[in-house]
């Protein structure tokens, strides 16, 4: 039986007196005399800072003596969101109200940032690669959160003279190092309680069902996603989702690949290493369900796959559940999902919440 990938913890450690961190790998927070200290671990070279922040109250004067590292003063009140995953980070700790600007709302399902757009409480800032100038400006917020591309700039944003809170969470390995960010969430915003109680809520139900599968000795094969174009995208072998299938109760093809993000591969190598898969598994976003006829209209060879010749094909459509909003909020909510298609013994109540099976 192989070790729950997912649940395996470590502390920080620090010269001084530090929060401890259990999973996320690529921040670490530090509590000095008057501020906090965030580094934020350059995930590309994690031997580098990507970024230090020091957070300091509102109400208070500021400490001597401050290392280098942009000042934010907390808690925020309005900030400028590019992505929906932080949308629901706000969420999940109470501070959604906070939000006063989104990139690209299609993608958000937050009630909350909804009601806001049509409210107008909201701004809308376009798209995330290239937010519109004028209404950040217009908006003036506290802070500007957003996921850092390796070796990308900010352009005309990073001039403003707005803190930017450089959210590397998406490089996390483990999905409950991915969670874990909800504790920067709490110190931005002042809702420390609620971030960590959150945390440790989901913490304790993924360790648990964690643990139920690892218990078995019959690990289905998974094959993840389909192609795209000529293009078939794999989680690489260290990435969430691969650890995700692995605590699942699911052996994957990859699972000695060393990379943490995605493998662009072609479909003779999918075919040579995942046409024996027990099961198939795919994200894709369409206004209604696909089907295994849709699967072999669209994809000719997946009728050679095993996994569509006996049916075992699952998919999640992104368009109509919050799969991307929740996964790095709630893994235990999806590896539940997960161990239901791939141990189905062990959770015979219940039913999915993401995923159906194709028809």
């Amino acid at each position: 039986m192989s070790a729950c990938v997912g649940g395996r913890g470590r502390e920080n450690s620090s010269n001084g007196e530090s929060d401890t961190i259990k999973y996320a790998r690529s921040f670490r927070v530090e509590r000095c005399n008057g501020y906090v200290r965030v580094d934020v671990i350059n995930p590309w070279d994690t031997a580098l800072l990507l970024h230090t922040y020091l957070l300091v109250p509102k109400n208070a004067a500021l400490p001597d003596g401050m290392p280098a590292g942009t000042l934010i003063r907390t808690p925020l009140e309005r900030v400028a969101v590019c992505s929906s995953v932080h949308c629901g980070m706000m969420e999940t700790v109470g501070a959604a109200d906070r939000i006063g600007g989104v990139c690209e709302p299609r993608y958000v399902f937050s009630r909350t940032v909804r009601d806001g757009l049509r409210e107008g409480r909201i701004v809308d800032l376009g798209e995330a690669a290239q937010p519109d100038m004028e209404r950040l400006i217009e908006l003036a917020p506290e802070a500007i959160i957003t996921s850092p591309i390796d070796n990308s700039g900010y352009g005309r944003m990073g001039k403003l003279g707005i803190p930017i809170v450089e959210c590397v969470d998406y490089r996390e390995t483990s999905p409950l190092g991915r969670t874990e960010w909800l504790k920067l969430f709490g110190l931005l915003f002042g809702r420390t309680e609620a971030a960590d109680s959150a945390f440790l809520a989901t913490e304790i139900r993924y360790n648990r069902l964690c643990e139920l599968a690892d218990q078995v000795s019959d690990r289905p094969v998974v094959l993840p996603e389909m192609r795209f174009g000529s293009v078939w995208y794999v989680p690489g072998g260290r990435s969430y989702m691969a650890n995700l299938y692995r605590d699942a109760g699911a052996d994957y093809p990859w699972s000695e690949d060393p990379h943490t993000g995605s493998l662009s591969l072609s479909l003779e190598h999918v075919l040579e290493r995942g046409a024996d898969a027990d099961v198939w598994i795919l994200k894709y976003n369409r206004p209604r369900k696909m089907t295994l006829q849709d699967l072999a209209d669209e994809y000719g060879s997946s009728v050679a796959l095993r996994a569509w010749q006996t049916g075992n094909v699952w998919g999640c459509n992104s368009a109509h559940v919050r799969f991307y909003e929740e996964l790095p909020v709630r893994p235990d909510l999806v590896l539940e999902d997960l161990v239901r298609i791939f141990q189905p013994g062990l959770l015979p109540n219940g039913e999915l919440r993401y995923f159906h099976k194709l028809q």
